[in-house]
């Protein structure tokens, strides 16, 4: 076999391969053997026809296309090998000549993964916000606690922010109702925005018995995007009483005697979250810096796969009817354009960033073992709600197990940049995150469930994919979408 290789970009070849015959034997002996199989000749067992009788009953192309449909995708992942490189995604394969009894060419051109040079890790450096806990951090987490045990009581005023109303909402876009958008006797917080755009606005200074209409965009239904006129009439306006903070208050809501104990525990628990919300955002910065030190290049084929499954992801939530997804974007103050670009941009983004991740991870030689795999999985499957089995044989069935995989060793490479990077707080002291991205093994079980967490953020946010993670494969509710760079199977089907 002889092959060459044509660089068409830093991400795309072109492999021409010429396979003489004399290497094809075996490949025609198998030919033969499977068409005999599948054909009755008079005076012959099934299976035991020669070859030359197989020619004269049914041509000599029967045989060729059967060899070329075996030996040509073979033989391109031996030109592959044998050139040393990386393909991402289906190569696309063309037969340019068989020369019965001389040869078999073919070319094949395939996106491959660019050469990608690392900055030196401990150059980053990136400033964050303080994880320190405010006072006044500590009285919105009370009285979070309190409206828990708060009651409703019905008053005689206008409603006003954060009130609870009881209301009936009717709707007509050009004077026709709109059914899926009437309700009646609905309790809605006011200033909550959980509703249509407007209803807010419209409810405060609004009595038990008024009624107000108003005109805004729906967002969902038949006619998402569309100007309607919303009718709300109130029937009951109603305060939340929160009870007394005090020491009888602290037994009631937790496991601690006094408000004093019950507001330090309070202090600890936000001062977690704050630290992983600091973790968070020192390894969104570093991967930004990582990025920005990087030239990575996009391969063109592997972005527009990545396109299409955004795509698909985002009509899917319409029920696959483009004019609603259209309707909803327009709503939203965006044109089609701007939010297929936008699109475009964040599949760039994700594949470039898989690609950085997977060849810091090579240089690292980062691994994964099962203990780690498996953290991830259940993660995933309590995220969703199922089981981790459940979620291990819907991950099968897509064909996901090797994309969590990579997602989780992008996550360990990513974490390794920022354990390698300069994290400074806002007095410019360097910020200890040993402990959440793995340098330390935190013994306390909550301290291990915090790092466990934001590692898992970390391989979704090094995966490319939304942090919050809602793209989940149709084949199987429980199993994340595919990561988009994943090296190709050598084998390929032949195309003429």
């Amino acid at each position: 076999m002889k092959s060459t290789v044509e660089h068409l970009s830093p991400t795309r070849v072109r492999l021409a391969v010429e396979v003489p015959f004399d290497e094809l034997k075996p490949t025609f002996d198998q030919a033969y053997k499977k068409i005999a199989q599948q054909v009755r000749v008079p005076g012959f067992r099934p299976g035991k026809a020669p070859a030359r009788i197989l020619d004269q009953r049914l041509g000599r192309g029967v045989v060729l296309e059967e060899v070329v449909n075996t030996a040509v995708p073979q033989k391109y992942g031996e030109a592959v090998g044998e050139a040393e490189l990386n393909p991402l995604g289906q190569p696309e394969i063309e037969v340019t000549s068989i020369d019965d009894g001389d040869k078999i060419a073919f070319t094949a051109e395939v996106d491959v993964r660019p050469e990608i040079t690392l900055p030196d890790f401990s150059s980053i450096s990136v400033s964050v916000d303080a994880a320190e806990v405010t006072d006044e951090d500590v009285d919105d987490q009370l009285k979070g606690l309190q409206a828990r045990f708060g009651t409703l009581t019905g008053v005689q005023r206008p409603a006003a922010q954060d009130d609870f109303v009881v209301i009936d909402l009717a709707a007509t876009v050009n004077g026709e109702a709109v059914e899926e958008a009437q309700t009646s006797g609905m309790s809605h917080q006011v200033g909550s925005g959980q509703l249509i755009e407007g209803l807010d606005e419209a409810l405060e200074g609004m009595s038990a018995g008024d009624t107000k209409t108003f005109t805004t965009k729906l967002v969902a239904g038949d006619h998402a995007g569309e100007e309607a006129e919303v009718t709300v009439t109130v029937s009951q306006v109603k305060e939340r009483q929160l009870p007394e903070a005090d020491d009888e208050f602290a037994q009631l809501a937790s496991e601690f005697d006094t408000l004093d104990e019950l507001k330090a525990d309070l202090r600890e628990r936000h001062g977690r979250v704050k630290k992983m919300e600091q973790a968070g955002q020192a390894r969104d910065k570093v991967l930004e810096a990582l990025l920005e030190a990087a030239d990575i290049p996009a391969p063109e084929g592997v972005v527009s796969s990545e396109v299409e499954v955004r795509a698909h992801e985002a009509v899917h939530e319409f029920d696959h009817d483009e004019d609603k997804l259209t309707a909803y974007v327009e709503s939203q103050g965006q044109t089609r354009e701007e939010f297929d670009a936008e699109l475009r941009t964040a599949a760039e983004q994700a594949v470039r960033t898989q690609l950085l991740l997977d060849e810091v991870a090579e240089k690292g030689e980062i691994q994964v073992d099962q203990q780690e795999l498996m953290e991830r999985i259940f993660m995933q499957a309590q995220r969703f709600g199922i089981s981790p089995e459940q979620y291990i044989q819907q991950a099968q069935e897509a064909n996901q197990l090797g994309a969590i995989f990579a997602d989780v060793r992008r996550g360990k490479a990513l974490a390794s940049v920022v354990q390698a990077a300069t994290v400074l707080g806002p007095d410019g002291e360097p910020v200890d995150l040993s402990e959440l991205f793995g340098t330390a093994t935190p013994e306390d079980g909550e301290e291990a469930a915090d790092a466990a967490e934001v590692a898992d953020e970390t391989a979704t946010v090094a995966s490319g994919s939304d942090q919050d993670e809602d793209a989940v494969v149709e084949a199987g509710d429980g199993a994340e979408r595919s990561s988009t760079v994943e090296s190709a199977d050598t084998g390929a089907p032949a195309s003429s």
